[in-house]
């Protein structure tokens, strides 16, 4: 699911806090990239939280009706909280696989992690 929340930065020594109206929440970054990439996470742990809770998300306020105070200024965060969800499942799930017994024994021997393998040829194949 992907959305877009308006977000309220304000310059503090090099830094900058951030303040996300519509979740009631804030956080901060150490530059103006680093402020926004945690506008994000904040935004989607809570997303992920109140799915969890079966609470509705809000909807996202129109960045015309943000008022940022003086000093500040207000901008837009995309968010997708679906793949959010999916980084922070990095569970292991267990796999068996048929291979040639020939293969099995040339792998061995070089010291191949076949679980390493087998992930790297998923995301190339998934382009993920």
């Amino acid at each position: 699911m992907k959305k877009v929340y308006p977000v309220i930065l304000t310059p503090d020594q090099g830094e900058y806090l951030v303040e996300v109206p519509d979740f009631d929440i804030m956080t901060q970054g150490k530059s103006l990239a680093d402020a926004l990439d945690m506008a994000r996470d904040a935004i989607c742990l809570t997303a992920v939280d109140m799915q969890e809770d079966h609470k509705a998300l809000p909807k996202a306020s129109a960045i015309a009706d943000v008022k940022a105070p003086a000093g500040s200024f207000a901008t837009l965060v995309d968010i997708d909280v679906e793949a959010y969800k999916r980084r922070l499942d990095s569970r292991a799930v267990r796999k068996n696989c048929t291979i040639p017994s020939w293969l099995n024994s040339k792998a061995e021997a070089a010291g191949i992690n076949f679980s390493e393998v087998l992930r790297e040829a998923l995301e190339n194949r998934l382009n993920v």
